[in-house]
């Protein structure tokens, strides 16, 4: 009898084709991978560890699926990713629960953990993050027709406030040969939207090639039959230069997309937190963006309540989003993280400001959401649609990114995987809703 498995990814969508790339070594292994944790042998918890709220989630799913061992099959319980790569051995004194532990940069040896543990000797597996395989066969998690494809690993840029560059090691790129297989790969399986992520992609290539070659790299998937929409992820603001932004303007099938993590806009906040530019840059940056592409959809993350921020500094933030009015923003307070240079910073912000902080500008970026919405009553949008649930067809604009954005929901006989062009009928915030349409063109926004 097989032995299954069951895997649990959280975090981002890198932390996801990691976890692809576990699910693949462990079925060429022979293992099973099953959705039910009760009919699972052996659970595995591929965690985040970037703050707090994700480091009380990881441990609150390890400690739920530990009860699986007394109660069900469960025989084995492993913990991957960044929190295990985070707190490392501590895991042995503070979660006995679990039987195996890997780092970051041992993904690759997820069937050597897996054995140990089943026979009963814990396993505790950490190579050398900077040395982590670039490369590895995996199995979607994702549907088919929606892929992501990692071009790189690590990250340089060293920002005050966060842990990356000690849980994933210096930024290192794929070759590009690499990347256009594994697209070529993903084309032949179906994939009609593919999702480029790293923790920076705008660097693609300055490492291996001595250059930037994002858009050089852009240009040859864009060739690949089948591949209909490309997605940006993650484009440090710094490094997105007008070639970039060229070639984005250009070839069809690159999404009007573009996710900018900005964290603040007043140059003393931006200095603090080690970001290389200034307000002005991102300003200029985002006028280049809608000079090239006007309909362009602009998201970003923002950070209150960094330690020292001010109420000037606040209210510059404020202005900033009320006169650009970025399309789509998620709003987070400072998180307090040990191991980072703003952790010991004075002027730490009182966790009741942060919050008050963070609501006004969350109820702005709502109304500006909302705008944008409104904007697309009476337009016809190409939509891939995603599966349906009680309120009909369900699927995404090039507006909306998987499980961060909004969806469209619609009336007509479409296929999950397939496109349609869907004229807007109404909104609720970020959800649009409409009918299909017989016609294949888009409008413009």
């Amino acid at each position: 009898m097989k032995t299954n498995f069951y895997l649990l990814s959280l975090g981002c969508a890198k932390n996801l084709v990691n976890a692809e790339q576990m699910v693949y070594l462990l079925e060429q292994a022979g293992y099973r991978k099953t959705e039910n944790p009760d009919d699972a042998h052996v659970a595995i918890v591929n965690t985040c560890g970037f703050i707090d709220g994700a480091k009380t989630e990881a441990i609150d799913s390890i400690l739920e699926l530990a009860q699986y061992k007394q109660a069900g099959k469960l025989r084995a319980l492993v913990v991957t990713g960044c929190l295990a790569q985070r707190y490392g051995r501590e895991f042995e004194q503070e979660l006995p629960e679990v039987d195996a532990v890997c780092g970051t940069g041992s993904y690759h040896e997820i069937v050597e953990a897996v054995q140990s543990a089943l026979a009963g000797s814990r396993a505790e597996k950490f190579a050398p993050i900077e040395c982590a395989p670039l490369e590895g066969q995996r199995s979607l998690l994702t549907p088919a027709y929606s892929a992501y494809l990692r071009i790189a690993e690590g990250c340089d840029n060293r920002c005050a406030y966060c842990v990356i560059p000690s849980l994933r090691g210096p930024f290192r790129s794929r070759k590009m040969e690499d990347v256009i297989i594994e697209a070529h790969q993903l084309a032949a399986m179906g994939t009609k939207e593919i999702i480029i992520i790293a923790q920076d992609i705008t660097r693609f290539g300055t490492d291996t090639y001595g250059k930037r070659m994002l858009p050089e790299l852009l240009r040859e998937i864009c060739k690949i039959d089948g591949i209909e929409w490309v997605r940006l992820h993650y484009l440090y603001p710094e490094e997105t230069d007008e070639e970039l932004l060229k070639v984005c303007a250009e070839e069809e099938k690159i999404l009007h997309y573009f996710d900018i993590p900005i964290q603040h806009i007043s140059d003393s906040v931006l200095k603090r937190m080690n970001r290389r530019g200034t307000g002005d840059d991102i300003r200029r940056l985002i006028d280049n963006i809608r000079r090239y592409m006007p309909d362009a959809v602009i998201r970003t993350s923002l950070i209150v309540g960094f330690p020292g921020e001010t109420e000037q500094d606040f209210s510059e933030l404020c202005e900033f989003l009320e006169q650009y009015r970025l399309e789509r923003a998620g709003v987070f307070c400072y998180s307090q993280e040990e191991g980072t240079a703003a952790a010991e910073m004075p002027d730490q912000i009182d966790d009741l400001i942060a919050e008050r902080r963070r609501e006004i500008l969350y109820e702005l970026q709502e109304r500006v959401m909302d705008e944008r919405s409104a904007q697309c009553v009476g337009k016809t949008l190409k939509v891939l649609c995603t599966g349906e649930d009680e309120r009909g067809k369900i699927g995404r604009s090039f507006m909306d990114s998987p499980d961060i954005d909004g969806t469209v929901i619609f009336e007509g006989d479409v296929q999950e995987g397939e496109f349609a062009y869907i004229t807007v009928t109404a909104y609720e915030g970020c959800d649009l809703y409409g009918t299909a349409e017989d016609t294949a063109e888009e409008d413009t926004l």
